[in-house]
C-alpha cells in the first residue's frame, strides 16, 4: 500500500519534515538497516583485528593500504554517475504512473453515446466497459506481480466476471503469442459499429467520440506495456551498483582509523567509529536504494502502485456509470443564489481566518503623481529616433533586401532569405 503523508506536510511549520522522520514504514530505515549493519560490522571487524590481531610489521603494510584506500576512493564519481541514475529512474517512475489506464474518459463517452434505458442497451453499455477493464487488467496482470497473485490464469478472470467462457475460448484459440490486451479493444470497436448500425449510437460523431476515447485508453495499457518490457539499460544499472559498492569497500579500509602515534596526517584523532562514513553510506547507498525501489513500482514494496486497488476502483466506478447512474439527472431546481447579482460563497469559522482579498495584477498597486497622469500633446513628445530613418534603413543604417528562393511558392518564414548589402561586407 502506498504510504501517503500529504496531510502531515500540507501546512509548513517548525520541524514539519522532522516529524517525518519517525515513520518507518516505507522509510529509508527500513530499506537500507540491512546494508547499513553489515557494512559497520565489516569496519569493525577489520578495526579490532588492526589494533589487537597484526603484528607491529603487520600493522605498518595495513597503515600504507588504508592510506592508499583513502586516496584511491575519490577517484570513484558516486555522486555524478548515482545523481543521473536516480533523475532518470525518478522520471521513468512518473512517467509509469502517468501511463496507468483510467476508464473515467472512456466511461463518459459511453455513458453519452449508447442510449437505450431497455435491457439491450444496458448490455451494450455494461459489455464495452467490461472489455476496457479487460483490456487493462490484461496489461495490469503482465507487469504487476501483485495483479498476478490475485488473477493468475484464465479461468480466474471468468470467475472474477471479467471475462466469459465463449470469450475466454475465443482469447485461447488465437495464434498468437503475444499479450493479448489489444483484442478487447479489438472486440470493443466491433460492439461499437454494431450499436451504431443498431441505432444506439446516434450519430458518427458519437461513434468518433468512442473511437478516440478507446484508442487513447488502449494507448495507455501499450506504453504501460513497454515501460516493463523496455527496461534502463542493464550497463547503466551496473555502473551505478559497481560505483558505489567499490566506493564503499574501498572505504572499510580506507577510512579505518589509524594510530595517532605514527603521526599520519589526517590521523591526529582515534574515534573508533567512523560516523561521518556510516553519514556517506546512509546517503549513497540509501539513494541506490530509493532508485532500486522506483525502477519498478509494480511489486510489493511499501510505495509501490496499488494495482489492485486501482482494478477494484475502475471496474466499479465504470460500472456504476453506465448502468445505474445512466440517464439519471437530479430534479431540476433553483440555486440558492438565484436572485442575487454577487453570489459569496459562506466560511465556516475555522475557514474565516483564511479568506484574503481577491488578487487583481501584481501592477494594480502601483501609484503615480497627478502631473504624471495628464497626457502629452504628441507635438511636444517629439518623433522616435526609428521613425526619423529613412525607407528600408535600419537602426545603424543597414540595408537588407529579401530574396525568394528557388523552388516555387513556399510560407515566406520558410524560403525567404535575408542578404546584407555590399556595404557590410569587410
Amino acid at each position: 500500500m502506498t504510504v501517503t503523508y500529504t496531510s502531515r506536510v500540507a501546512t509548513t511549520r517548525f520541524g514539519g519534515f522532522s516529524r517525518l522522520l519517525l515513520l518507518w514504514r516505507g522509510s529509508i530505515y527500513k530499506l537500507l538497516y540491512r546494508e547499513l549493519l553489515l557494512f559497520l560490522t565489516a569496519y569493525l571487524v577489520l578495526s579490532l583485528a588492526y589494533r589487537f590481531l597484526l603484528s607491529e610489521a603487520q600493522k605498518r603494510l595495513f597503515e600504507k593500504l588504508v592510506l592508499y584506500c583513502d586516496k584511491s576512493a575519490n577517484l570513484i564519481p558516486v555522486s555524478f554517475v548515482l545523481g543521473f541514475y536516480v533523475a532518470l529512474v525518478l522520471e521513468r517512475w512518473w512517467g509509469q504512473f502517468r501511463a496507468v489506464p483510467a476508464p473515467d474518459g472512456l466511461m463518459l463517452a459511453v455513458a453519452g453515446s449508447v442510449h437505450g434505458a431497455d435491457a439491450r442497451g444496458r448490455l451494450l453499455r455494461r459489455t464495452l466497459l467490461r472489455y476496457g477493464s479487460l483490456a487493462a487488467l490484461l496489461v495490469l496482470r503482465a507487469v504487476s506481480s501483485a495483479a498476478r497473485k490475485r488473477f493468475p490464469t484464465a479461468d480466474h478472470l471468468v470467475q472474477a466476471g471479467f471475462l466469459t467462457r465463449g470469450e475466454r475460448r475465443r482469447l485461447e484459440g488465437l495464434r498468437s503469442p503475444h499479450n493479448q490486451f489489444w483484442v478487447p479493444c479489438v472486440w470493443f470497436t466491433a460492439l461499437a459499429a454494431q450499436a451504431r448500425r443498431e441505432g444506439r449510437v446516434r450519430d458518427d460523431s458519437a461513434l468518433k467520440l468512442l473511437m478516440e476515447e478507446l484508442n487513447r485508453f488502449r494507448g495507455h495499457c501499450s506504453l504501460l506495456f513497454h515501460y516493463d518490457w523496455i527496461s534502463v539499460p542493464l550497463v547503466y544499472t551496473q555502473v551505478v551498483t559497481i560505483a558505489v559498492y567499490t566506493f564503499f569497500v574501498t572505504c572499510l579500509i580506507g577510512r579505518q582509523f589509524l594510530d595517532p602515534a605514527q603521526g599520519y596526517a589526517g590521523h591526529e584523532l582515534d574515534l573508533g567509529v567512523p560516523v561521518f562514513t556510516l553519514l556517506q553510506f546512509f546517503f549513497y547507498v540509501g539513494w541506490l536504494k530509493v532508485a532500486e525501489q522506483l525502477i519498478n513500482p509494480f511489486g510489493e514494496d511499501d510505495d509501490d502502485f496499488e494495482t489492485n486497488t486501482l482494478i477494484d476502483r475502475n471496474f466499479q466506478v465504470s460500472m456504476l456509470a453506465v448502468d445505474e447512474l445512466y440517464g439519471e439527472v437530479p430534479a431540476l431546481e433553483r440555486d440558492r443564489y438565484w436572485d442575487a447579482a454577487s453570489p459569496r460563497v459562506p466560511y465556516t469559522a475555522a475557514a474565516a481566518p483564511l479568506r484574503h482579498p481577491p488578487f487583481r495584477g501584481s501592477a494594480c498597486d502601483i501609484t503615480l503623481a497627478k502631473e504624471e497622469m495628464q497626457f502629452l500633446p504628441l507635438e511636444d513628445i517629439g518623433e522616435t529616433p526609428e521613425s526619423q530613418l529613412g525607407n528600408g534603413d535600419s537602426p545603424r543604417g543597414d540595408k537588407a533586401t529579401l530574396r525568394d528562393t528557388p523552388g516555387g511558392d513556399s510560407a515566406p518564414h520558410e524560403h525567404w532569405l535575408l542578404h546584407p548589402s555590399a556595404d557590410d561586407m569587410v
